[in-house]
């Protein structure tokens, strides 16, 4: 019982303590430093890409940089952004440094860390011979990476007729017309066998009494490599213009099944691509499809970057001066050697009919 007490006692002043302590005439915002604290030192940022995360930057255009998700202490604490370059191989690095200093004075410290954008002009001579551009956290981690370029942006939309002969498999390897220009190719051909049984199936509910009647296989759209199909043999009136049954009252006996049969079929496998004679050493910026239908008009649009005579990189486009478009992947052709022959295919494949 003594025991207990002793034990309530420290309870209840532990309790007045803690009241004393949170209850203050001058409450609200806690301050984030003393009045005579002062310090110099860097703060950091969790992102940072160049121009919208545009593929290509141009030397003749201005660099535009944005960081977010800066961490500078508090809002009064940020002094500025310095930016060093260095050049490593063929890239210019940028390595942005936020500069924090504090006085004692106190300013409200951020919840949601701010962003910003960073114009910048360098010089030619800063990029050098560099094709690439880079930037790097403190840590020494990249961020962002684009490619440097000294030419001019062409945007242009072409509009292409896809016969629907695309859609023949006996016809391909088939492109459109000159270029740029679709092409289809057969890339593989897999034969496979399916099992099913025929299986009775009776007419609750005859609408027509045609006079002569044959038998309708009804195979299913879709097979299994792992199961046997039971295909429904149902009545039919020879003549299109009458019905023999009401659809909704077929009814299907899996007792009734014949022996088991054999269907051949092929699973082809195609690729569909675009491809596009450029000058030498261009690239391509962006690429974009709008509505691709067979039997009609797709118009393609793409903004290429066409190199000035002083540009010395090349790529990275497969071959120097032809572009292919995966457009069932969605991708950039890869490999040289695999785009060379499909080069050379695309030049030798039929021609589609134009419309």
């Amino acid at each position: 019982m003594r025991k207990s007490f002793i034990i309530g006692i420290f309870a209840a002043v532990a309790a007045m303590l803690c009241v004393s302590a949170c209850t203050r005439d001058d409450d609200g915002a806690i301050p984030v430093s003393a009045e005579d604290d002062s310090f110099v030192g860097t703060g950091f940022f969790r992102i940072a890409e160049f121009d919208s995360n545009s593929f290509i930057h141009l030397v003749s255009d201005t660099l535009y940089l944005r960081i977010d998700s800066l961490w500078s202490y508090s809002n009064c604490a940020l002094k500025r952004i310095e930016i060093d370059t260095s050049h490593e191989g063929d890239a210019l690095v940028f390595f942005p440094k936020i500069i924090i200093e504090s006085d004692g004075k106190d300013c409200p410290s951020p919840f949601l860390h701010p962003d910003t954008v960073i114009k910048l002009l360098p010089p030619a001579e800063e990029f050098g011979d560099a094709s690439v551009l880079r930037v790097r956290n403190d840590e020494g981690n990249v961020l962002d990476t684009v490619l440097l370029r000294r030419g001019k942006f062409e945007l242009d939309t072409f509009t292409i007729y896809v016969d629907s002969l695309f859609d023949t498999v006996s016809s391909l390897p088939l492109r459109t017309k000159d270029s740029p220009s679709v092409l289809k190719v057969l890339d593989s051909l897999n034969p496979r066998v399916f099992y099913w049984r025929a299986m009775q199936s009776s007419c609750e509910l005859r609408i027509d009494m045609c006079d002569s009647v044959v038998n309708d296989t009804l195979f299913p759209m879709a097979w299994s490599l792992t199961d046997t199909a039971l295909v429904p043999i149902r009545k039919a009136c020879a003549s299109d213009d009458s019905t023999y049954c009401v659809a909704s009252r077929w009814v299907n006996d899996s007792s009734a099944v014949g022996p088991v049969q054999e269907r051949a079929d092929t699973v082809w496998f195609t690729s569909l691509y675009y491809v596009e004679e450029i000058p030498e050493c261009a690239t391509m910026n962006s690429f974009r499809v709008a509505g691709y239908a067979l039997g009609k008009n797709v118009n393609f649009i793409r903004e290429l970057m066409v190199p000035d005579e002083s540009e010395s990189a090349c790529g990275p486009s497969a071959l120097k001066d032809v572009f292919i478009y995966d457009m069932g992947r969605n991708r950039v052709f890869p490999d040289s050697l695999d785009a060379d022959s499909l080069y050379g295919t695309w030049k030798s494949a039929k021609v589609a009919p134009a419309k």
